[in-house]
């Protein structure tokens, strides 16, 4: 190890120093001392950004670095909120939003005032399934408890905006939304959702610029030329509708023909999958 380290850093040859950062993760990862793996990862990141052998490599070297890490966590803290937090995670990736929710309540019994521990609780209480009007609620006075904790936060602000709007009730939905393009002059969805509601309120010159924001930062959504239409209709400016009208329709079919595309090289994958495994030289 200590003569891969001095080598990676010492050779010229691209091909060489690669096949001894690929050997140095390697070695890392096989003989139980993987943080000698961020070394190599640090040299193969800056030379071979988009090697396919390197990526592969790195993604199954940081997957073991998360790994070991967790771990570490677990044995060194078990009774730490980040425990909690790190468990609520991975239970949300697989889908388990009430025991993430859980998880989060215990975390927020330890520290109510913990900043972002709110929005995960209702952001695990919106996303489940079909959640109950009792559930909506409750995500509700979570991300509210955010924001008394943290002011800043855009993304509660944006989901509040998108419940009252659901609700109907558009002054409160342009009130949210307004607060988090302030707060985030980069979130994109914000401007859509503030646009939209000003829209819904017949506000069409006020829907106008924001719309147009969003437009700029996402060209290529249809949701937002259709928006915009509505707005420069609204507003009476015909040509400048006619023609956001007409970039949603191309959008749109630009999109779904993605789409097409990728269900076509699904439906492909699985039909190679399932003649291999009928095939019995395989």
């Amino acid at each position: 190890m200590p003569m891969l380290k001095k080598a990676i850093r010492a050779v010229t040859d691209r091909e060489m120093r690669k096949r001894i950062g690929l050997d140095g993760l390697h070695c890392a990862m096989t003989h139980n001392t993987p943080y000698d793996a961020l070394d190599f990862l640090a040299v193969l990141a800056r030379d071979f950004p988009r090697d396919p052998d390197v990526l592969y490599a790195t993604t199954h070297a940081y997957s073991d670095l998360s790994l070991h890490a967790s771990q570490d966590l677990a044995r060194e803290a078990p009774f730490s909120y980040q425990v909690h937090q790190l468990n609520a995670e991975a239970l949300e990736l697989q889908g388990k939003w009430d025991e993430a929710a859980a998880e989060y309540r215990k975390i927020l019994d330890m520290n109510p005032l913990l900043p972002g521990i709110h929005a995960r609780l209702g952001r695990a209480l919106l996303t489940r399934p079909q959640p109950t009007p009792e559930m909506v609620e409750q995500a509700k006075r979570n991300f509210e408890q955010e924001l008394d904790i943290d002011p800043r936060n855009a993304t509660a602000e944006y989901v509040l905006g998108q419940l009252a709007q659901d609700a109907n009730d558009l002054s409160a939905a342009i009130r949210h939304f307004t607060r988090a393009t302030k707060v985030d002059t980069g979130f994109a969805e914000a401007y859509l959702g503030l646009g939209t509601a000003l829209v819904a309120a017949k506000r069409f010159t006020e829907a106008i610029p924001h719309l147009e924001n969003y437009e700029k930062l996402a060209p290529d959504s249809p949701s937002g030329h259709y928006q915009l239409a509505l707005a420069y209709a609204g507003a009476g400016r015909k040509e400048d509708a006619n023609r956001q009208a007409a970039l949603q329709r191309e959008t749109a079919e630009s999109l779904e023909k993605v789409r097409r595309r990728v269900a076509e090289g699904l439906l492909q994958q699985q039909g190679q999958q399932g003649t291999q495994t009928q095939d019995p030289h395989n």
